[in-house]
C-alpha cells in the first residue's frame, strides 16, 4: 500500500524518504487536462507540478482513513475509488467513481488557519489499481487561499451552512418517517381500541340486565332442579355458539322465522329479539323443546333471559379478545419495525420486516390500493440491520403510494437471485420513472415531487443502506404502469476481507 504522508523538502527528498529524482510527477500540460486545473496559468501549473507527485494504489488499498490527519489532496488519474463513512454498528459506502479528475482528501485545507479541524471526513479505498495526483495539504491550502481568495470565502460559508442544512434536512427526514409510522400505528389502533370500548360498555349493560333477570327467575320460584337445568342448557348454548356453523343470510332468516313462530306460540313476548340470538349461536327447535320440558309454559320467557344474556356476554367477550389480540399484533409489528430491544445486526427474515412495514403504512395504503404479497417462504434468514432495511421498505412503499396517487396495485415479491443472493421487488402501477431521470433517482436531494413534498433523500438513504451497510444492490426498472425497485441482498455474512 502506498504511503499517503508525502511532501517536498529542501533536502531533495519527500517526507517518506524517497529522492525527489525518483518521484513520478505530472507535467504542467498533463495537469491542465484535469478539470480542476484547466483554467490555471502556466506559472500556477508549474508550481503545482513541482510540489505534487503521482502515487499508485492497488485494489483494496486504503487511500486515506476517516478521522486521520488530512495531509494530502488527491486527484484520480486512472482506476476507481469508493468513499465510505463510519456509522453506528459499521461503515456505510457513500459512492463510487471512476471519473478522471475526481478528487478526495484534504479539500478543506484552505480553512486550516480558520480553525477547521484538518482530518479526513471519510475513508477512500481504491476499488481497482489506481493512480492519483497527490499534493501536500499545506501546499493545496496555501495555493487555494492565494489564487482564489473570494472562492475560499464562499466555500467556507457553503461548508458551514451546507453542513447545517444537510443535518437539518436529515433530522427532518427522520422526524417525517417517525411521524408517518406514528400516524399509521395510531390509525390502525383506532378501530380495535374503539371496539374494546364499545364492547366493554355493552357488556356492562348486559351484566346489569342479567342481574335483573336472575331476580325474576328467583321470584318465579322454579326450584333448584329447574334452575340447575336452565343453567345447564345455558352452558350448552355457549358451547354450541363457539362451534356454530356459518349460515347464509337466507338460511339464517328461515331458521329465525321458524324459531320465532315457536316462541310466539309459547307466549314469549320478545320473540323477535330472542330468535336471532339463538340462531346465531347455532341453536334450533330441539334446544328450545328441551327448555320447554324443564320449565312450565308460563315461565319460558323468564327462563330464556339467562341463556340470552349469557350468549350475548360471551359474544362481547370474544369481541374484546379479538380486539385485544389485534392491538397486541399491532404493537408486535411496531416493535419489529423499530427493532426495539434487539441487536442492530442479526439474522433476520425479510418477510417479517416487509409485513410489519405494510402494517405500519396501512393508513397510507387505504382501501383503493391492492396489496399483493408474492413471497418465497423458503428464503433463509439473512445477516442484516433489520431496522435500517425497514426504513428502505418504508421509503420505497411510500414513494409507490405517491406514484399511484392513492389508487392501484402494490406488489411485494421475494425470491432467490442465484445461490447467494436474495431478491426483493417492490412494484407499483403508477406513472413510472421517465428515462431521462432514471439514472438520477438515487442522487441525494434529487426529487421529482413538488416543492415542500419531498427532500430527495429517501432513495439516497435507501441506496446507502442497501449498498453500503449490506453490500447489496438496488436498481429501478420502469415503464408507465410498471415500476419495480429491485433490492438484492447477500444471504451469507460477507468475508471480512471484502471490506
Amino acid at each position: 500500500m502506498s504511503d499517503t504522508s508525502t511532501g517536498t523538502s529542501d533536502a531533495g527528498k519527500t517526507s517518506d524518504g524517497a529522492k525527489t529524482s525518483d518521484v513520478e510527477r505530472l507535467s504542467p500540460d498533463e495537469l491542465k487536462t484535469l478539470f480542476l486545473f484547466e483554467a490555471l496559468s502556466d506559472k500556477q501549473l508549474g508550481w503545482l507540478a513541482e510540489r505534487g507527485r503521482v502515487v499508485r494504489y492497488k485494489a483494496g488499498d486504503v487511500v486515506h482513513a476517516e478521522g486521520a490527519a488530512a495531509t494530502c489532496f488527491l486527484v484520480l488519474l486512472e482506476g476507481s475509488l469508493a468513499m465510505s463513512s463510519r456509522v453506528q454498528g459499521g461503515e456505510i459506502e457513500l459512492f463510487r467513481t471512476d471519473y478522471r479528475g475526481a478528487y478526495t482528501g484534504a479539500f478543506n485545507a484552505f480553512l486550516a488557519d480558520r480553525g477547521v479541524p484538518q482530518i479526513y471526513p471519510t475513508t477512500a479505498r481504491a476499488t481497482s489499481d489506481s493512480r492519483f495526483f497527490e499534493l501536500p495539504a499545506s501546499d493545496f491550502g496555501n495555493a487555494f487561499a492565494k489564487w482564489f481568495p473570494m472562492a475560499a470565502h464562499l466555500l467556507e460559508g457553503m461548508q458551514i451552512t451546507g453542513r447545517a442544512a444537510s443535518d437539518t434536512i436529515a433530522r427532518h427526514e427522520h422526524l417525517v418517517a417517525l411521524g408517518s409510522v406514528t400516524a399509521g400505528l395510531t390509525h390502525e389502533l383506532n378501530n380495535p381500541v374503539a371496539a374494546v370500548v364499545r364492547a366493554a360498555g355493552t357488556l356492562r349493560d348486559r351484566l346489569a340486565s342479567m342481574r335483573a333477570d336472575i331476580g325474576k327467575l328467583a321470584l318465579a320460584d322454579l326450584g333448584v332442579d329447574k334452575l340447575g337445568a336452565i343453567a345447564e342448557l345455558a352452558g350448552k348454548a355457549i358451547e354450541s355458539r363457539r362451534d356454530a356453523p356459518r349460515l347464509s343470510p337466507l338460511e339464517a332468516s328461515d331458521r329465525e322465522d321458524e324459531l320465532g313462530d315457536w316462541l310466539d306460540e309459547h307466549g314469549v313476548a320478545t320473540a323477535w329479539e330472542v330468535a336471532p340470538v339463538l340462531v346465531a349461536a347455532g341453536l334450533d327447535l330441539e334446544w328450545a323443546e328441551k327448555l320447554a320440558k324443564v320449565v312450565p309454559a308460563e315461565h319460558i320467557g323468564v327462563a330464556l333471559t339467562y341463556p340470552m344474556r349469557a350468549l350475548e356476554s360471551d359474544g362481547l367477550l370474544d369481541e374484546i379478545t379479538d380486539a385485544a389480540e389485534r392491538i397486541s399484533g399491532l404493537l408486535a409489528s411496531a416493535k419489529q419495525y423499530t427493532q426495539m430491544d434487539r441487536a442492530p445486526r442479526q439474522s433476520f427474515d425479510v418477510h417479517e420486516g416487509l409485513d410489519s412495514t405494510l402494517t405500519m403504512l396501512g393508513h397510507r395504503l387505504g382501501d383503493d390500493i391492492v396489496v399483493i404479497r408474492d413471497y418465497d417462504r423458503s428464503l433463509p434468514p439473512i445477516p442484516a440491520y433489520p431496522g435500517e432495511l425497514n426504513q428502505v421498505w418504508t421509503n420505497l412503499i411510500d414513494n409507490a403510494v405517491d406514484a399511484m396517487e392513492g389508487q392501484g396495485t402494490l406488489t411485494v415479491t421475494t425470491d432467490f437471485d442465484g445461490e447467494d443472493t436474495l431478491l426483493v421487488v417492490i412494484a407499483d402501477t403508477g406513472s413510472g420513472v421517465p428515462d431521462e431521470i432514471r439514472n438520477r433517482v438515487f442522487e441525494p436531494f434529487f426529487t421529482t415531487k413538488p416543492v415542500g413534498k419531498g427532500t430527495g433523500l429517501g432513495l439516497d438513504i435507501a441506496w446507502r443502506i442497501v449498498a453500503g451497510r449490506h453490500k447489496g444492490d438496488i436498481r429501478v426498472v420502469s415503464e408507465p404502469g410498471d415500476t419495480r425497485f429491485q433490492i438484492r441482498l447477500p444471504i451469507r455474512e460477507p468475508d471480512p476481507g471484502d471490506d
